[in-house]
């Protein structure tokens, strides 16, 4: 990919030069964001205090801002410094503007908080944690929607320095033990029940399992999120109201700690195996959020930020973040297009949405659904899209422009779990090229190199990696005491750099473009090709809604795959698969044409959105996807085993 030609959206001047991103490069003497960039990874101790005092931290920065190390990753960052994260997020917030605006299927359903009324919460919880006996490094878990206590629980456990991991209501009983299980709570919070696409889901009658798979709880609060009064009567459950029962609302407590307290555990998708607990530094995730928000998105106070997210994914630990911006959080928990396609943007609307959050998947849905918001919506709220989840084509980028609002930064960026952030991300300040990342995170030293780790040309796939430490690397993992698993995982492939799992190239815009995951690259006669680069070409094809790419070990080699969703009512004749192919053909080329083509009723995809190649693919060959919790459609993998077009 040498970049496209002509770009799709530019800022103007004025706005460009009234970003956050170009005031704080002016105040270090910089006027593009490639010299900011290159100050970020030369002079990273430089950088990262210039962040802590201009974005905002609430606490004491030290003396010793980076320390390097070998290997690379065990680099120290602010190692004299205290903070507390609840602080940062609550400490400026205003009394009585909204902190928190929370929506859900519901059209009754609204709620707000003020900055005062969140900090009494958080209070008033982390007394009541107290009393059950929490305490430093205890874990305090929360089985609950996207709604506002969600929240609330998180900042008042943070607070007190325990450690919060949280994961959505529509995981199953072996998804929640897989994941608590590993890191034994001593605290659960969970839901009555959630709605979704219109049906209610009763969770109170799981929480005998649960309770027993859990025996490292010492109690679990029942939310009544959806006001009934049904009561749970599983040993050590508790309601809410009785939780909080005598204690009066009142300020939290912000016990400062070291800058690599730990803060979360995030949970790696785990589709072919129990997820790993990545443990995340409070410091480092704050920084690295403040960077990606105010900088990279533009985020002021008394903006708006939503991202269509559920608790179970990173983007839940990255909106929620904003708050340390002075943003107001907009919450939904339910189905994205429920009761219509247009239900989000009929929330920007009535939300007033700066920052609208969403994933590639949504996005290619609007043609889909035939919505254009553009001619039916106001939309004049929102200032910046943000796309991820998995990659958005070119097409995508067209269809936000073309059918969502003609001046915005749509910022499509690409990160994980892993690092609870960006490796590539937008620029504000630039313009926007169909298809590409516009540029490599700040602070970040990021290429794109062969499996030797040799730095590549411009348009030359390969292994996205990062070269430098920064700030959200993971503490590491839960339960791994010789860290063997964690260096496996991201240090082990190509020494001496962070290897994301990527498989990427440099456009000569400076920017970057993902052609899917290094595991999932299909390798049909030893060229390595992105599925991404398939799902492209079929974005051109009405008759195909979905589809999945894998590759088929083969007479001794491997070939290319396609499973594909068709239109209500279509079938996979001889002439679809000679177009899907000739699609393909004239739009990649001959290598990428798939050996065969099946079709299938339904493509398996995470929870938030992305397609599993790596379990369609082990399912191809006969072996057992043991985790499935993680799927929003687990049962489409049984459509899969034994799939006439693997044995053609």
């Amino acid at each position: 990919m040498n970049g496209s030609e002509m770009p799709i959206w530019s800022p103007s001047k004025e706005r460009a030069q009234t970003t956050n991103l170009a005031r704080f490069a002016a105040q270090q003497g910089f006027s593009t964001y490639g010299e900011l960039h290159a100050w970020s990874v030369t002079q990273p101790a430089e950088f990262w205090a210039a962040v802590w005092s201009e974005l905002g931290v609430i606490g004491e920065p030290g003396e010793r801002i980076v320390e390097p190390a070998e290997p690379f990753w065990m680099t120290q960052f602010f190692r004299d410094a205290s903070l507390n994260v609840a602080e940062n997020l609550l400490g400026s917030l205003p009394d009585n503007e909204p902190a928190i605006v929370s929506f859900t299927e519901d059209p009754n359903y609204h709620r707000e908080v003020s900055g005062e009324e969140l900090r009494l919460l958080v209070g008033q919880l982390q007394v009541a944690m107290l009393q059950c006996g929490i305490g430093e490094g205890d874990c305090v878990t929360a089985w609950l929607p996207h709604i506002i206590e969600t929240v609330a629980v998180m900042l008042a456990a943070t607070g007190l320095g325990a450690v919060f991991s949280a994961t959505s209501p529509d995981f199953g009983v072996d998804g929640v033990v897989d994941r608590f299980g590993q890191i034994k709570p001593k605290l659960l919070f969970v839901c009555d029940a959630y709605r979704y696409g219109g049906k209610v889901h009763e969770r109170l009658p799981l929480l005998s399992d649960i309770s027993t798979a859990l025996p490292s709880l010492k109690q679990i609060v029942v939310i009544p999120h959806l006001g009934n009064d049904k009561h749970s009567d599983v040993a050590k459950t508790i309601s809410f109201h009785n939780f909080l029962e005598g204690i009066e609302p009142t300020q939290p407590t912000y016990a400062r700690r070291s800058f690599s307290h730990p803060w979360y555990v995030l949970f790696s998708s785990g589709t072919t195996g129990k997820p790993k607990c990545i443990v995340h530094r409070s410091g480092g995730v704050l920084l690295k959020h403040l960077v990606e928000h105010q900088l990279h998105c533009d985020v002021r106070p008394n903006d708006r930020v939503f991202y269509y997210t559920t608790a179970g994914w990173m983007m839940w630990n990255w909106q929620i973040s904003s708050l340390a911006s002075g943003a107001t959080l907009v919450l939904y928990d339910g189905a994205p297009t429920f009761p219509s396609g247009n239900r989000l943007f009929d929330l920007a609307d009535q939300a007033k949405i700066t920052l609208f959050g969403t994933s590639a998947k949504f996005i290619e849905t609007l043609p889909r659904l035939d919505l254009r918001p553009i001619e039916t919506h106001d939309l004049k709220s929102i200032r910046t899209m943000t796309s991820t989840g998995s990659t958005l084509t070119p097409e995508g980028f067209r269809t936000v422009y073309e059918r969502v609002k003609t001046d915005l930064h749509l910022a499509s960026i690409s990160g994980g779990t892993d690092l609870c952030g960006c490796l590539v991300a937008g620029d504000p300040t630039s313009a926007v090229y169909p298809g590409e990342i516009q540029r490599p995170a700040l602070g970040l030293d990021v290429d794109v190199v062969d499996e030797q780790g040799q730095p590549l040309a411009s348009g030359v796939r390969g292994e996205l990696i990062c070269r430098n430490a920064f700030p959200s690397m993971p503490l590491g993992f839960w339960d791994d005491p010789n860290e063997e698993r964690y260096r496996t995982a991201y240090y082990e492939r190509i020494p001496g750099v962070w290897h994301q799992g990527d498989f990427a190239a440099r456009t000569t815009n400076e920017g970057f473009t993902i052609f899917g995951r290094s595991d999932a690259t299909l390798n049909p006669s030893g060229v390595r090709i992105g599925t991404a680069e398939i799902y492209r070409q079929l974005e051109k094809l009405s008759e195909v809604t979905d589809s999945v790419a894998i590759g088929q070990t083969h007479n001794h080699d491997t070939r290319i795959v396609l499973f594909v969703v068709l239109g209500e009512g279509l079938s996979l004749d001889e002439t679809l698969t000679a177009k899907i192919k000739a699609t393909i053909r004239s739009g990649a080329t001959s290598r990428h044409v798939p050996a065969v083509i099946g079709q299938v009723g339904d493509i398996p995809r995470t929870r938030s959105g992305k397609i599993v190649e790596l379990a369609v693919s082990a399912v191809a060959h006969g072996k057992e996807v043991t985790n499935t919790a993680t799927l929003e459609n687990p049962q489409a993998l049984a459509e899969f085993v034994n799939h006439p077009a693997l044995r053609a």
